[in-house]
């Protein structure tokens, strides 16, 4: 597939059509917000269930202000994190903006300002929220390169924008911002420590159900995934982490680094599923800071996250 210029993706969404949009964190599957039946095709694309609300990308924080009611903390969480891979769950604003159907009919709305300069081109010049999911087809690793999100979902669109390889390669964090209190909904490569310097100790109130992403079976390729081991069975493929090494051509990292890892993580299992082993076994990750948002994906990939 040929990439699209940023105005070619802006004039396709303009048409009801579905793009390939570039972020810092995976390579999304965008269409407007407010066209039910522009969003109805990211679903029939993905093949995902309808009831995971999608999160709504715009270009800077004002734009964000016209679709959801910001209160202070919203705004200091914006101010420090955006651009960035930081998704905020307020209150809905403008419900014509964002359909029901991308809100999964609830009366709050995702909000993200992508740290990618090429997504916020696009957003700029559409001037418009664009719900981008991850391009995969629903349940499989997101793509963090051009090719995989081509091949994974590039028959639905009528752009594709090639952005480079996903600096970050895991989805954004999401926080929800509700009823006086801040929550951590899904772990990303801004922590719960960065989160909490910024607004104080966060609550937990069961809001799980307003963040994409939460499937029991996510991420997950096609061969099954098994967690915190220390060497391969036979027939797998081991992803090594630090002094847990496999074949070098898998590793998450060989240095220990988590941020290494977190950008490897989808690729590699993408990578080892092509060579169709009995299943991909992924060493011990560390908990901690971004670790947190790792362990979150192999859980989910793994099918141990309800």
């Amino acid at each position: 597939m040929t990439p699209s210029s940023a105005r070619d993706a802006a004039d396709a969404l303009r048409a009801g059509r579905l793009i390939l949009l570039p972020t810092e964190t995976v390579y999304g599957l965008g269409a407007d917000a407010g066209d039910a039946q522009a969003v109805a095709a990211v679903f029939e694309a993905k093949g995902r269930p309808r009831f995971n609300p999608l999160i709504s990308h715009v270009a800077d924080a004002v734009a964000a202000e016209r679709i959801a009611v910001m209160d202070d903390r919203a705004r200091a969480l914006a101010e420090a994190f955006w651009p960035g891979p930081l998704t905020l769950v307020m209150p809905v604003r403008d419900r014509e903006r964002v359909c029901d159907l991308a809100r999964a009919g609830l009366d709050s709305v995702a909000v993200r300002v992508p740290g990618h300069a090429r997504a916020r081109e696009i957003l700029a010049l559409f001037d418009r929220p664009v719900v981008a999911p991850s391009a995969n087809r629903s349940g499989r690793p997101s793509p963090t390169t051009f090719a995989d999100a081509v091949e994974e979902t590039g028959f639905a669109v009528g752009a594709a924008v090639d952005g480079g390889d996903c600096a970050v390669g895991v989805e954004s964090t999401v926080v929800s911002v509700l009823d006086g209190r801040v929550s951590l909904l899904r772990p990303g490569s801004v922590t719960r420590e960065e989160i909490e310097a910024v607004v104080g100790a966060l609550s937990d109130d069961g809001q799980g159900h307003r963040s994409p992403g939460r499937l029991s079976v996510h991420y997950a390729p096609d061969a099954p995934v098994r967690i915190n081991a220390i060497e391969a069975r036979a027939g797998e493929i081991l992803l090594g982490f630090g002094p847990i090494q496999g074949d070098p051509r898998f590793a998450l990292s060989r240095r220990d680094n988590l941020r290494e890892a977190a950008a490897n993580l989808f690729r590699r299992f993408r990578e080892a599923d092509r060579e169709r082993p009995t299943g991909i076994a992924v060493a011990p990750i560390p908990a901690t800071g971004l670790g947190e948002a790792i362990n979150d994906r192999l859980k989910r990939a793994a099918g141990f996250v309800g």
